[in-house]
């Protein structure tokens, strides 16, 4: 599986033919994005951070579109949208996948650091979690460190975060110094035995 950052919590995940956007960057935000076809688009949120559909069709691509709390399937991928805290008192939507063998979790724009306990036994065991940290209208460095405490993920990728003050705040509280960098993750599932918590930070490619 490959995995591509497009900054805000625009994630792109390929396995083969088969590609999924998280959130999508839509022309009406202020942040750049990028184009692309995809096969599945998961939507966290209704807004322009997040709810870009057009970005991610493209070519001969019209991807199948999820947009809240639900169980979908799809091209035999089985999906679970959470429902979660967002800003203001929102719905937030958390998807859970499983892709090449990976149990995939995207918090997309969680702002609520509380998560139910029944929220938090239905993402089950979290091979590579997408958190965001920014602060404002997503969880703030420190919190988002305390929730990933709680979901145990083999590896944890930062996203929603516009400056390095945010991601250092993240990183102390979440690696120790202990993080690795990378343009693009390139995983197999035999990769992630073993791991426990590692900070992986994708450059954000825009």
């Amino acid at each position: 599986m490959i995995v591509n950052f497009y900054g805000q919590a625009f994630i792109k995940a390929q396995f083969g033919d088969t590609v999924v956007a998280f959130n999508p960057i839509a022309k009406e935000s202020d942040a750049k994005t990028t184009r692309f076809g995809a096969d599945l688009c998961l939507v966290s949120a209704d807004v322009p951070e997040a709810n870009g559909l057009e970005a991610v069709t493209y070519a001969n691509k019209t991807p199948f579109v999820m947009a809240g709390p639900g169980e979908y399937e799809k091209a035999g991928i089985f999906i679970r949208g959470i429902s979660s805290g967002g800003v203001d008192g929102s719905i937030n939507t958390i998807y859970t996948m499983t892709l090449d063998g990976i149990n995939i979790c995207h918090l997309g724009l969680l702002k609520d650091p509380n998560l139910p306990v029944e929220a938090i036994e239905d993402l089950g065991s979290i091979d590579i979690l997408f958190v965001p940290i920014g602060g404002g209208q997503v969880l703030g460095p420190k919190e988002a460190a305390k929730v990933v405490a709680g979901l145990e993920p083999s590896v944890i990728v930062p996203v929603m975060y516009e400056n390095d003050d945010n991601l250092k705040a993240f990183l102390k509280e979440a690696s120790d110094g202990k993080e690795t960098y990378v343009d693009k993750l390139t995983v197999k599932r035999k990769d992630l035995d073993g791991k426990a918590g590692e900070v992986i930070v994708i450059k954000a490619d825009i």
